[in-house]
């Protein structure tokens, strides 16, 4: 069974706005990662007000420390909206596997995501920045 996620509702709203123009002209290899987020989406439980966030939550723009759990390589990433990845930077798309994969989870949880390499288990260790705990309510 899924953990349970959270979104606030300003990335909610910013996604779904995101996927409903990726979806009228979808590259097919997009689809599954647009079908899996707006799954996602759908099942967090969503954050009305900013401020509430629970300060260890990854949302929009947040940088992560994770770790491999078979590897145990350690990574950091910032999960951004496609038009700002830029992977050799560590900002990961929420459109791809691992961004859409982290999304909503909490410090300590582990989740999975289907990378090129296979099907791949991380450990969230620690959230370096997220903009809601910065006061950063407008990114």
């Amino acid at each position: 069974m899924a953990k349970h996620i959270f979104i606030t509702a300003q990335d909610r709203q910013r996604l779904l706005d995101c996927l409903a123009t990726l979806q009228e002209f979808p590259d097919k290899r997009e689809l599954p990662h647009i079908r899996y987020l707006d799954k996602e989406i759908h099942r967090a439980q969503i954050i009305l007000d900013p401020m509430e966030t629970p300060p260890d939550v990854i949302t929009m723009r947040s940088r992560v420390r994770l770790r491999d759990v078979a590897s145990q390589k350690k990574m950091e990433c910032t999960v951004v909206y496609p038009s700002e990845q830029s992977p050799e930077n560590g900002r990961i798309s929420v459109l791809a596997p691992l961004g859409a994969a982290m999304l909503g989870y909490k410090v300590g949880d582990t989740f999975e995501a289907e990378l090129p390499k296979g099907r791949t288990e991380f450990l969230i260790e620690e959230l370096l920045y997220q903009p809601e705990s910065a006061g950063d309510y407008h990114l």
